[in-house]
Parts: C-alpha cells; sequence; structure tokens
C-alpha cells in the first residue's frame, strides 16, 4: 500500500475532486474532517484551545466558533501557528489510526486530502505521489468571496495565508487543473484514478518501512 497527498488552496475546489474519488471507490481520509472532529468539547484539544484563545471564541452550545478563531489566526501568524501546535498531533494520530485500517482492508493506497500539505512540508515524505488541485489565482479569489461572502482585501488575506497555487505546482507529482468546466475536471480526475489503480506501487517497496518507523513515533 502507498499513501498519496491531496492538497490545494483555498477555494481551489478541492472538494469537487475528492468527491468524484470517492465515487470511484477510493479511500479518502479528510484531514479537515478530523480536524473538526478532535476540537469537540470532549478532546484534549479543546481544552487548550479554549485556554489559550479564552471562551469568546465559543458559541452558546460551548462548541468553537470555527469562523471566529478564523479570523483571529488568520490575522495574527503567530496564533495561527499555536493553534497548530495544538491540533496537527491529534489529528495525524487520528489520521493514523484510519490508514491502518485501510491496510488492514486491502486498500492498494489511501488518499490523505491535507489542505496544508505543502505548507507544512512535514508529511511529504511519506507521500508516494502528491495531487495539486489547481485553479488559476483571479478565479481562486473569484470564487472564495463568493463563497465566503469576503471582501477582496479579507479574501486576499485568506489566500496569502497560504503557498501560493503557482508554487505549489513546482512540489506536485500531478496536477489537476480546475479552472475549466466540471467535465474537464472530471476527465483529469479519472486519468489520475487509472494511473493509480494500474500502478504497481503498492506491492511491498523500500519505502513503506518509513510507515512503520511513523507508527513507532505516533506519525510523521
Amino acid at each position: 500500500m502507498f499513501l498519496v497527498g491531496l492538497s490545494g488552496g483555498i477555494a481551489s475546489g478541492k472538494s469537487t475532486v475528492v468527491a468524484v474519488l470517492r465515487e470511484l471507490g477510493c479511500a479518502v481520509i479528510d484531514a479537515d474532517v478530523i480536524a473538526r472532529e478532535v476540537v469537540q468539547p470532549h478532546f484534549e484539544a479543546y481544552r487548550r484551545i479554549v485556554h489559550y484563545f479564552g471562551s469568546e471564541i465559543l458559541l452558546e452550545n460551548g462548541e468553537i466558533n470555527r469562523e471566529a478563531l478564523g479570523n483571529i489566526i488568520f490575522s495574527h501568524p503567530e496564533k495561527r501557528q499555536l493553534l497548530n501546535s495544538i491540533t496537527h498531533p491529534e489529528i495525524q494520530k487520528e489520521m493514523l489510526k484510519q490508514i491502518l485500517k485501510y491496510f488492514v482492508l486491502g486498500y492498494r493506497y489511501v488518499i490523505l486530502d491535507i489542505p496544508l500539505l505543502f505548507e507544512t512540508n512535514r508529511l511529504t515524505k511519506f507521500m508516494k505521489y502528491t495531487v495539486l488541485i489547481y485553479c488559476d489565482p483571479p478565479m481562486q479569489l473569484s470564487r472564495l468571496m463568493k463563497r465566503n461572502g469576503l471582501s477582496q482585501a479579507e479574501a486576499e488575506a485568506r489566500i496569502a495565508s497560504q503557498l501560493p497555487l503557482d508554487k505549489k505546482r513546482k512540489l506536485a507529482t500531478h496536477i489537476i487543473d480546475n479552472s475549466g468546466d466540471w467535465e474537464s475536471t472530471r476527465r483529469q480526475v479519472l486519468r489520475l484514478h487509472a494511473r493509480l489503480e494500474d500502478s504497481l506501487d503498492f506491492l511491498w517497496r523500500p519505502e513503506f518501512p518509513g510507515l512503520k518507523r511513523a507508527v513507532k513515533g505516533h506519525l510523521f
């Protein structure tokens, strides 16, 4: 079994691609879903976040107001780093559990949907391939403004908090250009799926012991 890292940029259309991959029967682990789970009130990460960021980030039901917290960390890089230091270890532990589940089930490969895969640069060494969901920067800005109801300045600030898509293009082994229409994107996803399915890299390789080392070190 091998790992495929999937990433993109905010509003680049990654969720669209993931939906197609799931329809095709691919094993996909969504880091964003896990990130939402590990900040629920019964998790240790929740307690630490409230301790450092204060009760003003909470909703009336006691859950974390993701929008309020997002506004804080996008404006203060040092606070974003603090939040990452709290949540990333918990996210990675849960990802490891799911990877091992798919390994036991006999999957040839697992796709890890990680929004900040290229920014952190800690997980790429465990990926056999990396896939970038790309769209041209003006379209990315327009989509984000429309989707989140942001002003141009607010959208630009959020995009600037990530590595530019044009730089990520140089780091990825596969590119899916989501600048065009739906059918164009879908055809690219089908081609990628065919390549991964035809690959023989799921056979035992020297790279795989890296996953065993990760298990001992509680992941990556």
